[in-house]
């Protein structure tokens, strides 16, 4: 076979730094664009964008030429520069998480990241990582939350 054919969908979660809430409505859309435009730059498909305050989840498409960890450091890199311009203060957090998604299952988290607020309105962060940690079977250790 002369070509290769893939799928590679990943939900990756990234924090702000030391989870400060610096992405507030006003703020959001231009944000959620401009990595958006990232990911098509890195030559990725943006499926969905979208978290609270504290965090992002990104629904995406990956070619099978470039890694997780060079796209997350590419990404974050590049969107952190651009969003220091417009938000005083603003950086991520060292580290990411990313879950690898079926094409079945595009649809059910598609609707997870897009239901962000309601469902931060009664879990934390830290319980929503654990929990996505845990379903996935993920190793991680408890104190580094």
């Amino acid at each position: 076979m002369s070509h290769a054919y893939t799928n590679l969908i990943f939900h990756i979660i990234f924090a702000t730094k030391e989870r400060r809430p610096l992405i507030d409505e006003g703020f959001q859309p231009r944000l959620y664009d401009y990595i958006g435009g990232t990911i098509r730059a890195l030559k990725g498909t943006s499926l969905e964008i979208g978290g609270v305050e504290d965090h992002v989840h990104i629904l995406t498409k990956l070619q099978p030429t470039i890694s997780v960890s060079d796209f997350m450091e590419k990404l974050k890199a590049n969107t952190s520069k651009w969003a220091k311009s417009a938000r005083r203060g603003f950086g991520w957090q060292e580290g990411y998480s990313a879950f690898t998604v079926s094409e079945s299952q595009v649809g059910r988290v598609t609707r997870y990241i897009q239901n962000q607020r309601a469902h931060h309105a009664g879990t934390s962060f830290r319980d929503e990582l654990i929990a996505l940690l845990e379903a996935h079977g993920v190793k991680y250790d408890r104190d580094r939350f």
